[in-house]
């Protein structure tokens, strides 16, 4: 069992932020004198399905607290998802149906127990007390908190700003997310830091219910395999934790070096120092594929992200093509086509302006010879074309 100071350092590793260090050591020497475990809580709208490694930031510190035997209380906002967290938005957030945030909730739910301990994993869905809540309970929720302070935040001073429309129902989101504090009665709340102003108003409705406020733990927002700019599916430097195991392994072998470490951090729980040593220690690309192997393994178990190193190996260390790769089915054999439209016929490539841009950035090969964009090439059963670093395709007669 981990003293105070240990789990204290352990836990602050890699956050941004923790309000208070102070509060959290106190709650955590109470814990440890009663016997009585914190009550930890983390909340997700369900506004998406799919969760990539950005969002598991913050389940990696879920499951820290797990392993010290806290309660971890995995709290998906069905309610407050059809409400719409205004949080980085510049307009209303489109209110989701019912049957959407059912579905997005089953797979959120599946998704986190690939990290969190299901076993000891208290779920919870806020309809439980906010679909009940009456009129009375609303105004009184309401009267804890001015206008003044909703309109605080970056979001609606902007907005305001602006002259962009803010609907009521938004101002009510952030009372809805801070009475689920009060209705689990949270020791210690995580988010990102994009959830300050959410967290800190559920201290202070906390307080105004009776109850001690909840430690804030914010933990940093993670960049995308680009090393710049926040991870998304948008921005396409995503990795998603349901994508194939090869394609995760590669994904992530493709992140700068500068990321190894933070990376380490933040999704592994690694202490910060002995990735560095590492780094200075060996080469950045061994150590960068025992990351990606450790990672791959969370979620594929240790025989895929075997199977991914051997493959990732034999492909771009030793530059042979791999066995396994998707078929493209031939018109003709021999076929006679011009590169954009050869491009733009494989899988995963939407368009030709798509296929003139891989082209135009020298990111294409055919058996093994690279083509521009005004080529006309031959292809045969059994020839294989290469996009980018890791999408293979091998082509077949009918």
């Amino acid at each position: 069992m981990l003293d105070v100071d240990q789990q204290l350092h352990w836990l602050m590793q890699g956050t941004e932020d923790v309000v208070s260090p102070s509060l959290l050591r106190d709650k955590l020497e109470k814990s440890q004198q009663t016997g009585v475990p914190l009550r930890i809580k983390l909340g997700v709208d369900p506004t998406a399905p799919d969760i990539h490694l950005g969002h598991t930031v913050v389940l990696e510190k879920l499951r820290q607290f797990q392993e010290l035997g806290h309660d971890v209380i995995f709290l998906v906002g069905d309610m407050t998802g059809r409400i719409g967290d205004p949080t980085d938005r510049a307009s209303t957030r489109k209110q989701l149906s019912a049957e959407d945030v059912k579905e997005f909730s089953q797979s959120y739910v599946e998704q986190a127990r690939k990290i969190l301990d299901s076993d000891r994993l208290i779920l919870h869905y806020n309809s439980e007390w906010l679909e009940p809540m009456r009129l009375t309970d609303i105004i009184r929720l309401m009267a804890q908190i001015t206008v003044a302070r909703i309109l605080e935040r970056d979001d609606f001073h902007n907005r305001l700003t602006e002259h962009v429309p803010i609907y009521l129902h938004e101002l009510l989101y952030p009372l809805m997310q801070a009475y689920d504090s009060v209705a689990l009665r949270a020791d210690v709340e995580l988010g990102g830091t994009d959830q300050r102003f959410n967290i800190m108003t559920a201290r202070q409705i906390q307080e105004a219910f009776g109850l001690p406020p909840e430690v804030g733990m914010f933990l940093p927002i993670l960049e995308g395999t680009d090393g710049v700019r926040r991870m998304g599916k948008s921005l396409g430097n995503y990795v998603g934790i349901n994508e194939p195991a090869p394609e995760m392994f590669g994904k992530i072998m493709s992140i700068p070096d500068i990321l190894i470490t933070r990376w380490a951090v933040l999704l592994l729980g690694e202490d910060a120092e002995k990735w560095n040593y590492r780094l200075e220690a060996e080469n950045p690309r061994d150590v960068k594929a025992d990351l990606a192997h450790r990672i791959t393994t969370r979620f594929w178990g240790q025989q895929s992200a075997d199977a991914s190193l051997e493959q990732f190996n034999r492909t771009f260390r030793e530059h042979q093509v791999p066995d396994d790769m998707p078929m493209v089915e031939l018109p003709d054999d021999p076929w006679h086509v011009s590169a954009i439209e050869l491009v733009a016929r494989l899988p995963e490539i939407p368009s030709k302006q798509q296929a003139r841009r891989m082209l135009q950035q020298g990111a294409v090969t055919v058996d093994g010879s690279k083509i521009g964009m005004t080529d006309t090439v031959e292809v045969r059963n059994g020839s294989w074309v290469r996009v980018g670093r890791r999408h293979y395709y091998r082509f077949r007669t009918k």
